[in-house]
């Protein structure tokens, strides 16, 4: 039989820690009592799979990866929803010949666990556990077991005065408070389903309830008014706002584990005729962070945007509307960028996710620390890299530059509607045209789409005004375009999930020659399509003519009114 070794040590044999960080997770265990493994992903220096593989590797047994696995209801009643929280397991497939079912586990030797699985199953099912990250597992409970009737329940118990005991399984005493568990409950569902903002609206006589997910608001719950100001107080309390004002509008933060995993919630209220509004943006580090290969770039803008990144110094600038995925797209770019041999300081308004190695650091008004002092600030802390929040004014804009003349690399956002039009907004904030040229490396203009339920599109010809909003020539053949139907997968929406939609301008001498000399946007624009700039109207045709999103959703977002001429 082969040894076991100790999980630091296999890890250091790996190449994945080094000994320093297995030493500062040993000195963290004393404190805490928690694994190494959960000690480790906790302190950012491995991911929650590669514990799981290592384990798996070391211990001779079988792992899964439950991010890409759909599980059936009636798979989910072999395991009663208080044994798999308790024991973090889940059921995850069943063998009818050899009546095998097959659950994972984030620990395979839990006798007591199993044991309790095998007699709620009965002595003629067998069981296999399989290994899984826990916070994989906590993830598969919260999107597998219905969260909605635990809503209803606890709505019932305050009505009524009986318990909800679903509600109640938890192991924490605050759930004992049916309001506490309300909230828990909302903020959980929300997160579930995949929001981006909770919005909490009392109206004359009831409470609406909206969640904003893929872009678009959707109403969830309508609860009566009396319930507000309990929900209120529970929000201000755990969002550290002050109770008793209520005049004012006051801004908050929850940090909450929800599903295995850490969440964070920026709240903010808002006094309004009928009571305190309260909006929560929902800041999900799993889905904040996503890889430079999965933001849904075409292959030739992924290509384009390494080749700007490539460059040393200079700046690169990302331009859109608010809540067109400008944090997302740098934050991504970070992470791809990010390793031990370059310094990343960030200044933010506020950070939002926290990223491993980068030394990030929130605008304070309060310790008069701007975007401008910020930049001169950080200059004095050798950096190879940063990122400003957003350019908002001549302050920010010039120390920006300043950086990026100075050998760094700079990346920042710009509220503007396309990538030419960064130049002009950079006049009118008071950047000189010659101090532009030859220091912006590109400029990304970016929207988001919402893409296509795959189970329940419509395909349908496309008719010749469609034909000439996507460009393509009239005599040329119809193509075959989809369009949002609605089922039980994508919750009768017809889209599912978002995508990028972008156009790169990455600038050269030429175009540098042009900006110092004021050039037109027009003049610009001519030279760039001269080199092979896309502007974004073809990469979001190209995205319907592939079946990704409907030319109804990309015309929500661009304007194709200026391919159709009178």
């Amino acid at each position: 039989m082969a040894i076991r070794k100790p999980l630091g040590e296999l890890l250091v044999e790996k190449g994945l820690i080094t000994e320093d960080q297995i030493r500062i997770a040993l000195v963290e265990q004393k404190k805490s009592n928690l694994p190494l493994g959960k000690l480790l992903v906790n302190l950012g220096f491995v991911t929650e799979a590669t514990i799981r593989d290592a384990l798996s590797e070391n211990l001779g047994q079988s792992s899964v990866d439950l991010s890409n696995t759909v599980l059936s209801a009636d798979l989910l009643k072999r395991v009663p929803l208080d044994l798999a929280r308790r024991h973090k397991t889940i059921p995850i497939a069943f063998d009818d010949a050899t009546q095998t079912l097959t659950v994972a586990m984030a620990d395979t030797f839990n006798i007591v666990a199993i044991d309790q699985i095998r007699a709620a199953l009965g002595s003629a099912v067998h069981l296999n556990p399989v290994l899984a990250g826990e916070a994989d597992i906590a993830r598969a409970i919260g999107q597998f077991y219905a969260y909605e009737m635990s809503i209803d329940g606890i709505l019932h118990e305050i009505e009524t005065g009986e318990i909800d005991y679903q509600s109640l399984q938890s192991e924490s005493d605050e759930y004992s408070q049916p309001v506490v568990r309300l909230v828990n409950a909302l903020l959980t569902d929300a997160v579930q389903k995949g929001a981006s903002d909770i919005h909490f609206e009392p109206e004359v006589g009831f409470l609406r309830i909206r969640y904003r997910i893929d872009g678009v608001l959707r109403q969830v719950r309508s609860l009566h008014k009396k319930y507000w100001p309990a929900i209120l107080v529970r929000l201000k309390v755990i969002s550290g706002m002050n109770i008793a004002e209520i005049r004012a509008p006051q801004d908050g933060r929850i940090s909450l584990t929800l599903m295995g995993r850490p969440i964070d919630f920026r709240v903010a209220s808002q006094p309004t005729t009928h009571g305190e509004n309260i909006v929560l943006r929902i800041l999900d580090r799993q889905k904040g962070i996503v890889p430079l290969d999965r933001l849904g770039l075409s292959p030739r803008n992924l290509a384009l945007l390494k080749l700007m990144l490539a460059r040393p110094e200079g700046i690169i600038l990302v331009t859109g509307p608010t809540g067109s995925g400008k944090t997302t797209t740098l934050y991504s770019i970070l992470n791809h960028i990010n390793t031990e041999a370059v310094n990343i300081m960030t200044l933010e308004d506020p950070v939002e996710y926290p990223m491993a190695m980068i030394r990030q650091t929130s605008v304070n008004e309060a310790a008069k620390l701007d975007f401008a002092n910020g930049i001169r600030s950080m200059m004095r802390q050798d950096p190879d890299i940063i990122l400003v929040g957003e350019i908002r004014d001549e302050g920010t804009a010039e120390m920006a530059f300043r950086a990026a003349m100075t050998g760094h690399q700079v990346y920042s956002t710009l509220h503007t509607n396309s990538a030419i039009d960064a130049v002009p907004r950079l006049q009118d904030i008071g950047v000189l045209p010659d101090i532009m040229a030859g220091n912006i490396i590109g400029i990304v203009a970016q929207r988001l789409v919402r893409k296509l339920c795959a189970h329940c599109r419509q395909p349908y010809e496309a008719d010749p005004i469609e034909m000439k909003l996507l460009g393509l020539d009239e005599g040329a053949h119809p193509p075959t375009l989809h369009r949002a139907a609605g089922c039980e997968k994508c919750d009768y929406q017809g889209f599912k999930g978002r995508t990028n939609i972008m156009e790169l301008l990455k600038l050269d001498p030429e175009l540098d020659e042009l900006i110092a000399r004021r050039a037109t946007r027009l003049e610009i624009r001519k030279l760039a399509l001269s080199k092979g700039f896309q502007p974004i109207i073809e990469d979001a045709a190209a995205r319907v003519l592939d079946g990704t999103t409907s030319l109804e959703e990309i015309s929500r977002v661009v304007d194709l009114t200026e391919r159709v001429r009178p």
